[in-house]
C-alpha cells in the first residue's frame, strides 16, 4: 500500500466556505493531486464538450482493454473498473457488471437514499422552486437531517465509521429503503444486504450510476443533497486519501469513498473498492474500481489504485 504525507491547507469554495484541501506528497514518485469537494453539476453526460484535446488521439478501446485485462492476469484476485469522462463523452469498462461485495463504498449509498427520501417526505423534486424547505441561516435546502445525522454522516463517509453506517442504513429502511432509492438512481446490480450494509453486491457500473446522480441536474436529488455527499467525499481524512486519486495530477479536484473488508462468507481474501471523481481543467472523470480474493488489503489497494490511473490516463489522451 502506497504511503502518503499529508498537508493540509484552506481554500475558498464556490460558496465561499473554507474547503479543508488534502494535498497529496507520495513518498514514491507518483502524480498526485488534492483532494477537496467537487460539487458542481453537470447537465448531460456530453456537457462540457469542446475542452482542449489539441493533440489528442482516437480513443483506441480495444488496446486499452487489452493492456488493462493483461495487468489483471498477472494479479492475485479479480477486479472490474468502469469510468467516464463527463468532458468528451469517452466512457471505459472491464467486467463492469461483475459482482463484488461493497464493503463501505455502500455509504455514499446510503446517504444518497436517506436524502431522496427526506426530500420525497418534504415533498420536494429536484427542480422544485420558492423559498419552502431553506435554512434561513445558510439559504440552502433543508437535507432533512437532524444535527445528530448530520454528524454521523460526516463521520460514516469522512472517517468510515462503521457504527454511523449502521443507524444511517437504519434510517434509511435498511435494504427495503436502498433498494427503493436505487431503482430511482437507475443502478440495476446493487444488492443491498438485508442487515449489514457491507455486505451487499454491487458493480463498478452501478457505482458509476451512482456518482452520477451526484453530479447530473437530471438526478433525483436536489442539488443542495448532491453538493453535500460529494463535499464529504472531499474532504475524507487523510488515511483514506488513496484509491482513485492515484490517477489525479496535481491541481485536481478529487471527491472518493473507499471500502475494504476481509471477506470469509461471500469469497475469500479482502475486498478493495474506491469510487469518486476526479475534476481538472479539461476533463471531469467518474470512475469506480472493485476487486475481490486479493490476499491483502495492501494487494486490493495497488490493483485498484493502478487499474484507475491506467484508465484514468488512456482517457486523458484520447478524444471521441
Amino acid at each position: 500500500m502506497r504511503r502518503h504525507i499529508i498537508a493540509l491547507a484552506v481554500a475558498a469554495g464556490a460558496t465561499g466556505a473554507g474547503l479543508t484541501v488534502h494535498q497529496l506528497v507520495s513518498d514514491v514518485p507518483q502524480r498526485k493531486g488534492a483532494v477537496m469537494g467537487a460539487t458542481q453539476s453537470i447537465g448531460s453526460p456530453a456537457a462540457g464538450r469542446g475542452a482542449d484535446v489539441a493533440g489528442a488521439r482516437p480513443f483506441d478501446r480495444a488496446g486499452l482493454r487489452r493492456t488493462v485485462r493483461a495487468y489483471l492476469g498477472g494479479r492475485p484476485g479479480k477486479a472490474g473498473v468502469m469510468a467516464t469522462d463527463l468532458r468528451t463523452g469517452l466512457s471505459f469498462g472491464e467486467n463492469e457488471k461483475g459482482d463484488f461485495v461493497s464493503a463501505s463504498v455502500m455509504k455514499v449509498d446510503i446517504l444518497a437514499s436517506l436524502l431522496l427520501q427526506r426530500q420525497q417526505r418534504a415533498g420536494r423534486g429536484p427542480a422544485t422552486g420558492g423559498g419552502r424547505g431553506l435554512n434561513p441561516a445558510s439559504g440552502e435546502r433543508d437535507l432533512g437531517l437532524s444535527d445528530g445525522q448530520r454528524d454521523l454522516a460526516s463521520q460514516m463517509i469522512r472517517e468510515s465509521d462503521n457504527t454511523a453506517a449502521d443507524a444511517l442504513y437504519s434510517a434509511a429502511g435498511l435494504s427495503a429503503g436502498v433498494r427503493k432509492a436505487n431503482k430511482r438512481f437507475g443502478m440495476t446490480d446493487t444488492k443491498p444486504f438485508a442487515t449489514s450494509w457491507g455486505s451487499s453486491w454491487t458493480s463498478p457500473a452501478d457505482q458509476v450510476r451512482l456518482l452520477t446522480n451526484l453530479t447530473s441536474d437530471r438526478s433525483p436529488i436536489e442539488a443542495s443533497g448532491r453538493r453535500y455527499i460529494l463535499g464529504l467525499m472531499g474532504s475524507v481524512v487523510a488515511e483514506q486519501a488513496w484509491g482513485i486519486s492515484a490517477a489525479a495530477l496535481p491541481g485536481e479536484r478529487v471527491a472518493l469513498k473507499n471500502g475494504w473488508t476481509p471477506v470469509h462468507d461471500q469469497g475469500n481474501g479482502w475486498a478493495v473498492n474506491s469510487i469518486g471523481r476526479i475534476t481538472g481543467r479539461d476533463h471531469d472523470f467518474l470512475i469506480a474500481v472493485c476487486s475481490g480474493d486479493s490476499p491483502t488489503m495492501e494487494a486490493g489497494v495497488a490493483t485498484v489504485e493502478h487499474v484507475s490511473d491506467m484508465v484514468v490516463d488512456a482517457l486523458r489522451v484520447s478524444r471521441p
